[in-house]
């Protein structure tokens, strides 16, 4: 991987992760239609590089953490079924389910479900706090984001509208939800290439990593004031877009 290529998955990163249109299905399709290798130190830098994205969301939401400590049982609730389910089958998944073609076909699927959730189950109350029982079906939820092309911010995001939340607590559960979960996978993928890591690579991760904070700082800012506008529907027709136009290109 060289540094143009670095610069090009940190933006995706930075733009998709937080957004419900599936910021690893971006990120593969990527690199397959630009035809980046696909080597062990590429798969763990685009693990690695949201990192910078997850700390954006520490500086949106810094206050959050001081205010009450109920949201770190919440968080920890929310996070515990990706943590074990994640440490069983994700290896597993990535390996067979890691195709564009699977990917296009979660997209599809995802939007559907995005379109119809947002205009059917969407509350239009806001409740007054995310509950413990919230947390821990949206945690469930979440699992279904090993699958490459579901989107962790879609699902959760669905999530939260199924259990009656807003859009915009929806939104932010899932931005805060993230902090635990890749902070977790990011954690994991440093030590393991740690021993073998190159000054280039080093070098490569940080670049990488600022990218990412920074784009994903303005458009978590720009998707809250989004969604609160028009909601979600859109993000679920582009992403049906996206894998119709991701099968046409695969079989031809």
């Amino acid at each position: 991987m060289n540094f143009a290529e670095a610069l090009l998955i940190s933006v995706v990163e930075g733009v998709t992760e937080f957004l419900p249109i599936s910021s690893t299905g971006h990120i593969i399709l990527t690199s397959t239609f630009l035809g980046i290798q696909d080597t062990q130190f590429v798969k763990d830098f685009t693990v690695i590089v949201q990192f910078g994205a997850i700390m954006s969301v520490f500086v949106l939401y810094w206050r959050r953490f001081i205010q009450s400590l109920d949201i770190y049982k919440k968080l920890f609730i929310g996070f515990l079924p990706a943590a074990v389910i994640g440490l069983a089958v994700k290896n597993d998944i990535d390996k067979i389910l890691g195709s564009a073609q699977i990917v296009a076909w979660a997209l599809i699927i995802g939007g559907v479900i995005l379109i119809v959730i947002d205009k059917r189950v969407v509350s239009s109350t806001r409740k007054d706090t995310v509950t413990f029982k919230d947390a821990f079906v949206i945690g469930l939820v979440q699992c279904f984001a090993f699958i490459p092309g579901v989107s962790r911010a879609a699902a959760t995001i669905v999530g939260g509208l199924w259990r009656g939340l807003d859009r915009q607590q929806a939104a932010e559960f899932s931005f805060l939800l993230a902090l635990p979960t890749l902070s977790g996978a990011t954690a994991i993928k440093l030590l393991k290439i740690v021993p073998t890591i190159t000054r280039d690579e080093i070098l490569i991760i940080l670049l990488g990593n600022v990218v990412s904070f920074v784009v994903a700082l303005f458009t978590i800012k720009g998707f809250i004031y989004y969604l609160t506008k028009f909601g979600f529907a859109k993000f679920g027709i582009y992403r049906i877009a996206i894998g119709l136009l991701t099968l046409f290109v695969v079989k031809n």
